[in-house]
């Protein structure tokens, strides 16, 4: 049986940690904070406040969605953002848009759509984020979303997001972009359903280095 011979460089990268592990390069994934909620009205990353990093530290910023369960049945995650540095209002105005994608358990019904009810043209209300999440026991919505440069005084702030969502006999596949139009710093990012309480579920946030 013939040997195989590694030189030391294959080894090298064989046992080196990835970068993106340790937080020290471009690209990595840094864990700011985790807010789990029990139905809870809001759930706010507010920089400044209880550890939150949400300025010029990073320039994007991505929240994680896991298992966010709604109390009212076929509601949706919504999210706002604020610019004060005191008082945090969560009313910025933002144009957004969002499609969806969905397959029924029992393989009846499907659709691919871009819904104009959901999408916000210069409005200050909340913007969907996970829509429609069921409230049986075994429902819930997953995915992330992602705001770039919230610190900039020059440009609009973008973000994006998506998620996976089951509601009673069906999966849907969300999508959703936007940007909240102010050229002031995003200090502050708040979650809340479109009505009810957020019954269960963890959102997390982290920074995304870039050098």
């Amino acid at each position: 049986m013939a040997l195989v011979k590694y030189n030391d460089r294959s080894l090298r990268n064989l046992t080196t940690v990835p970068a993106a592990v340790t937080g020290n390069s471009p690209g990595a994934l840094v864990h700011i904070k985790t807010l789990t909620a029990s139905s809870d009205s809001t759930l706010s990353f507010v920089n400044g406040a209880s550890d939150v990093v949400l300025d010029s530290t990073y320039p994007i910023y991505k929240f994680k969605f896991i298992s966010i369960h709604a109390q009212t049945n076929a509601k949706s995650l919504m999210v706002n953002f604020s610019d004060d540095t005191s008082s945090h209002s969560y009313d910025l105005t933002k144009t957004t848009t969002l499609f969806y994608a969905y397959h029924t358990e029992s393989g009846s019904s499907t659709s691919l759509a871009y819904l104009t009810g959901e999408d916000l043209a210069q409005s200050t209300a909340a913007a969907e984020v996970i829509r429609e999440i069921g409230n049986s026991n075994d429902d819930s919505g997953s995915g992330e979303m992602y705001l770039f440069n919230p610190s900039s005084t020059t440009f609009v702030k973008h973000f994006i997001a998506r998620a996976s969502v089951t509601q009673p006999s069906l999966a849907e596949d969300v999508y959703s972009a936007g940007y909240v139009n102010t050229t002031a710093a995003v200090t502050a990012v708040q979650f809340s359903m479109a009505s009810g309480n957020i019954d269960a579920g963890t959102i997390k946030l982290y920074g995304i280095k870039d050098s």
